[in-house]
């Protein structure tokens, strides 16, 4: 008697399985050797772009500020000397310039040298370096009191290798602009 009744129920399961399943799969197309009409293409236009007011348009993008230019050029030394060369009297010409069209500003003189030689020395060196640079500005009409100096000996390196071309990025002067 159990075993009519299920098999009864298991009938009735799966032709309800059955029904589902064949009602919800999509049905086959019927080939008859015609073709299906195609449906013509539709053109879609692309929307205009909106136009941009003039008060919201991107701002051009600008270049370094002249602070930036005139922190950004350092002036470099020979190896054991703190006497200037033609090219740093130069950037020094140009910076005593911008010193005195902004009188708001002082600098301050960063003295650098390479890792060769004593702690002591290079400090007395940088600071060499860094006064040097000093009295040529101050002698070209700024006022001394608008510039400092520091030096940082061989702390600061710009460039860590051990050899020639390092060496020489590393003796250094650095102007940082200061406002009053």
């Amino acid at each position: 008697m159990i075993r009519r009744v299920f098999w009864g129920l298991s009938i009735i399961v799966l032709s309800v399985m059955v029904g589902l399943a064949s009602g919800c799969c999509p049905k086959k197309a019927i080939v008859t050797g015609e073709k299906p009409a195609e449906a013509a293409p539709v053109a879609v236009a692309a929307p205009e772009p909106a136009p941009v007011p003039e008060a919201e348009a991107a701002p051009a993008p600008s270049g370094p500020s002249e602070i930036e230019i005139f922190e950004s050029e350092k002036i470099y030394f020979d190896f054991d000397r703190a006497d200037l060369k033609p090219e740093a009297r130069e950037a020094l010409q140009k910076k005593a310039e911008w010193l005195k069209a902004n009188p708001a500003a002082s600098v301050l003189i960063e003295g650098n040298c390479d890792e060769r030689g004593t702690v002591e020395y290079n400090l007395a060196l940088g600071e060499r370096r860094a006064n040097g640079a000093k009295q040529f500005l101050v002698d070209l009409g700024i006022d001394a009191g608008r510039i400092s100096t520091v030096s940082y000996g061989e702390e600061k390196p710009v460039d860590p290798g051990h050899d020639e071309a390092a060496w020489a990025k590393n003796r250094r002067d650095e102007f940082k602009v200061q406002s009053k």
